[in-house]
């Protein structure tokens, strides 16, 4: 179901597509896709604009490749110089294709070296998020803790890092950031009680520059004394004195997400993941910076803001999700803004000078607190919804765990419609907590949270205006979405489901205009690019996996053995997707 705007409205958005705003007239080389995000703020829109609500429709497919693996593909290829980059989860395979010949034949292919004993430790699934371009490079991280930089023309090795420890919990599933002469990566591994730990690389050697970590005393989180400020706390060493003893130093915090750079500001923002354990009761206090963003200088790491979305996480609503920087009008004035769909349901728009909270609402159905109080910056908790060992098996959470929205499924904003594009979750959890110890390398976690679905469409792609907090238009969908999105300014924007159709809909007004059939349930992020034809392209991975992994069920075909149930609440799922990774590219 969509909602549909007048007119009027219609016409005013055709009428912005003439031209692209200033700041696209900038930007070059608009038909590369050179990182994730495909810019330094995290907006993942394409002045492209061949593709439009009267073309769409032609689309069809002009090429696919089966990347040979099975995990879960999330992320993006990468586009640069009519080359196209595929990095594979684990193993973590980096091809080349030339798209200046016909059929896009291999250029080369990088096999690295993974210690196989990362499988056993990555939380979910052995995903990779993707690589980055900058310098000649293609820069990505190994599942094992490496991160790796290859020549961009011969696929020859030029530097390896050993960034991450297996044997304390650590992976490395996300994509780095690369900002100036600074390669940003940090680790998963909230749920094995890690240290968790952000740190800047040099583009050059991949030498290690700082580590910041991002809880502990301000000597570690790098919180110096007059530079470090916060819009609401106060106080020195709020990232220990927020913790019970030493408990920080296994305090989990990972960081497994997106990055976005304000080059003004000379900021870099990403979000922290849950503290450690999933027991409330083992942690008390606000336990900072743990699902938190943090504003660091990059060529330092020096933190110079922090906001905590959830003080005292009581729900695993980790806050890795996409910081997307735009310029907006809320109440009436122009703002800096960083926008953030979080875990927890609520959707925020900041000042992304200060850390000052300007509006934050639900964008999917929340009962754990009623509202943020902007006074504060902190939620006003329902606490019935409060879990830990001593409440026990606590009923009815809305979100789960697993969010609102996932942070594996980044947004998309338009300049154009000045709305962003996000994949959406309907559904709740029960959350019983149990007492558990921590031991370097293991699960740190205690808990048993089945879900439900809290709506008959247990998913949504939503249209939002982060001005006003509300939402412009959405399309249900059957199962939770867990793609990412791309707009355009051809005013059409993309999304994947997982039941394995790729969709295109009208940005303006939310029609459903094409779908494709793509065999396996989608989690990855799609881009659009320009061939060497000077034709508009768009590609997507295929490949279901992540999280869902675990709760589809009976998926894995070579296994005669694997006959799971699949959860309750997608019984059904299994039958519409099976896993294998396919790179699928589509023209009109």
């Amino acid at each position: 179901m969509s909602l549909h705007c007048s007119s009027a409205v219609l016409a005013l958005s055709l009428a912005l597509l003439a031209a692209p705003p200033p700041a696209l007239a900038q930007r070059a080389s608009d038909g590369d896709w050179t990182m994730p995000s495909k810019d330094y703020s995290a907006s993942r829109f394409s002045g492209l604009a061949q593709i439009t609500p009267a073309t769409v429709k032609s689309l069809h497919p002009v090429w696919t490749f089966s990347t040979g693996t099975l995990g879960g593909h999330e992320g993006q290829p990468l586009v640069v110089n009519n080359t196209m980059y595929v990095v594979t989860p684990y193993p973590n395979v980096l091809y080349a294709f030339d798209l200046a010949k016909d059929g896009y034949p291999l250029k080369w292919k990088y096999r690295p070296p993974v210690d196989p004993n990362s499988l056993g430790i990555a939380c979910c699934d052995a995903v990779n998020r993707g690589a980055v371009y900058a310098d000649g490079k293609i820069v990505y991280n190994l599942l094992d803790g490496h991160t790796v930089a290859i020549d961009a023309a011969t696929g020859k090795e030029l530097w390896k890092t050993k960034i991450a420890d297996l044997a304390q919990g650590e992976t490395t599933p996300m994509a780095p950031f690369i900002v100036k002469n600074r390669v940003l990566v940090g680790a998963s591994g909230g749920e094995f009680g890690i240290l968790g730990w952000v740190k800047g690389l040099d583009l050059a050697t991949g030498k290690i520059a700082w580590t910041a970590t991002n809880i502990g005393p301000d000597s570690l989180v790098l919180a110096k004394a007059g530079t470090f400020k916060t819009f609401y706390d106060k106080g020195a060493q709020l990232g220990q004195t927020t913790w019970p003893a030493d408990t920080w130093k296994h305090g989990g915090a990972p960081v497994w997400g997106w990055m976005s750079y304000d080059p003004e500001l000379d900021l870099v923002y990403y979000g922290v993941g849950n503290p450690g354990p999933y027991n409330a009761d083992q942690r008390m206090g606000d336990n900072k910076w743990t699902a938190s963003v943090l504003a660091r200088h990059p060529e330092d790491g020096s933190l110079v803001w922090a906001y905590q979305f959830t003080p005292h996480d009581s729900w695993d609503f980790d806050a890795a999700a996409e910081m997307v920087l735009v310029d907006l009008t809320v109440k009436g004035k122009q703002r800096k803004a960083l926008v953030h769909f979080d875990k927890n349901g609520f959707a925020y728009t900041m000042d992304r000078a200060t850390g000052e909270v300007l509006l934050a609402e639900p964008y999917v159905h929340v009962n754990w607190a009623s509202k943020i109080d902007l006074a504060t910056g902190r939620p006003v908790l329902n606490d019935a919804k409060a879990t830990g060992a001593s409440k026990g098996n606590v009923k009815d959470i809305c979100p789960t765990l697993e969010g609102g929205k996932s942070p594996a499924s980044p947004v998309a904003y338009s300049p154009v419609t000045k709305l962003f594009y996000a994949s959406t979750n309907s559904m709740c959890m029960d959350y019983a907590a149990v007492q558990t110890a921590h031991l370097a390398g293991t699960p740190f976690m205690g808990i048993n949270s089945p879900y439900h679905a809290s709506d008959p469409n247990m998913g949504a792609f939503i249209a939002w205006d982060a001005s006003t907090g509300k939402r412009a238009w959405e399309i249900k969908e059957k199962f939770p979405v867990w793609s990412g999105s791309l707009a355009t300014r051809g005013n059409v924007v993309f999304y994947g489901t997982l039941d394995g159709w790729f969709k295109a809909a009208n940005a303006t007004t939310g029609a459903v205009l094409w779908r494709f059939k793509v065999g396996s349930g989608v989690v990855g992020d799609p881009i659009t690019f320009t061939g060497a034809d000077g034709k508009q392209y768009v590609a997507i991975y295929a490949g279901i996996g992540g999280d869902w992994l675990l709760l589809s069920g009976d998926y894995k075909s070579d296994d005669p053995a694997d006959v799971r149930d699949p959860a309750d609440f997608a019984r059904d799922l299994a039958r519409h997707t099976s896993q294998g990774g396919i790179v699928w590219i589509f023209a009109l």
